[in-house]
């Protein structure tokens, strides 16, 4: 890379870092809801009384006694006694033992005194920030400046979901035109960051946003036509009896659908893009139909294997309830018209094709910028023979 282009990458980068501090301390009336519900510490587990739980076959119930010494805060190295209750649901509910460290909610009153203590999970963010370490340092080890910038784009991903796409859902905006939005700019901030402002990195994104597109006008129309009506997402029910009966459950299903796969679109887009680069930076006089061939037998290469991985990833979120199902003995014209089942096929199926047609819009894009016209051709020859 040049200085220029890399004095142009690193001031792109620099915008990015302002962006994403931006967004860190962007407040929102759900966050300071969050706070309003109580003080929240660590606490490390020094006792437990057992007596009142029972158990029924795999499952617990009852309420666990634990005494806790909180560990930081306000009220760091006191020693308080919560509740822990049981409901029998394997999927919510934990069990403490001495040694544990445990996220602790304090309940005050109008004085400032706790009067309700919480243990509401066992601690998982120390080790969570040791694993993003970890993943930090191997990205920025192997990819130098690259890895650098891909770490930048994570992190602004990341806030985008939680502080825009989020809020603005709950707030009611439409989900499939939001999630559009948020995808796009996404879609551009990753790649012109990772490729820089460069041909590639705009055949990269003009090849990514019309895979996602197509994506979203997939899942729009045979969301319906499969009748999914959402709720079959984790939570949904919990999120409309909380209060959000307003919401549309069905168009949120609609952007996870096209949202699950824009990862991987962007991925392959990128792929193809880069190639089609390095062939045309290597055979500066080739025509335009034959780059589009490459990048075309570049996608056939990387597109088997993408759909399958796609496969693979949404395959490991509902693998538990196949097992269930196929436990059971129900055949197979029962499992794929059950509605659980169904909304996991039709979000395969639409990631998938979105893959499938990414490939040839990049390949497209690719010869029509990285190739100049017979005219443009002429006057570049002809200014360089001068």
């Amino acid at each position: 890379m040049n200085s220029k282009g890399w004095h142009r990458d690193a001031l792109l980068a620099a915008v990015f870092v302002c962006l994403t501090i931006g967004l860190y301390f962007v407040p929102n009336q759900y966050e300071k809801r969050t706070e309003d519900n109580g003080m929240r510490c660590r606490g490390r587990v020094v006792q437990v009384d057992n007596s009142d739980m029972r158990q029924y076959g795999m499952v617990w119930t009852g309420d666990q006694g634990v005494t806790l010494k909180l560990l930081d805060g306000k009220f760091a190295g006191q020693t308080v006694s919560g509740n822990n209750p049981l409901m029998g649901q394997m999927d919510r509910d934990k069990i403490f033992q001495v040694g544990d460290t445990a996220l602790v909610v304090l309940s005050l009153d109008s004085d400032g005194n706790i009067i309700y203590v919480n243990p509401q999970a066992h601690y998982r963010l120390g080790l969570e920030m040791w694993l993003l370490g970890i993943f930090t340092m191997g990205l920025l080890a192997f990819g130098g400046w690259t890895g650098a910038k891909a770490l930048l784009s994570f992190i602004f991903s990341a806030l985008m979901l939680w502080k825009v796409l989020v809020p603005l859902m709950l707030d009611g905006y439409d989900p499939v035109w939001l999630s559009l939005s948020v995808i796009t700019i996404l879609t551009a901030s990753i790649i012109f960051l990772v490729a820089g402002i460069s041909r590639k990195g705009l055949v990269a994104f003009l090849g990514a946003f019309l895979g996602i597109l197509t994506s979203c006008i997939l899942a729009v129309y045979f969301t319906g036509r499969f009748h999914v009506h959402g709720a079959v997402m984790p939570f949904a029910e919990t999120l409309l009896y909380a209060g959000y009966g307003h919401l549309n459950l069905q168009k949120i299903y609609v952007a996870a659908v096209f949202l699950a796969a824009s990862g991987a679109v962007m991925d392959l887009a990128m792929d193809v893009a880069a190639s089609m680069h390095e062939v045309v930076a290597k055979k500066p006089d080739i025509g335009r139909l034959e780059a589009l061939r490459s990048g075309m037998r570049v996608g056939r290469a990387v597109v088997g294997t993408m759909t399958t991985t796609l496969l693979l990833a949404y395959s490991g979120g509902f693998i538990t309830m196949l097992m269930a199902f196929v436990a059971q003995g129900i055949p197979l014209t029962n499992l794929f018209n059950f509605i659980y089942v169904a909304a996991e096929v039709l979000k395969t199926l639409v990631g998938s094709f979105g893959l499938v047609t990414v490939a040839p819009f990049t390949a497209i894009v690719g010869a029509l910028i990285y190739v100049p016209g017979k005219r443009k051709a002429r006057v570049l020859k002809t200014a360089t023979a001068k």
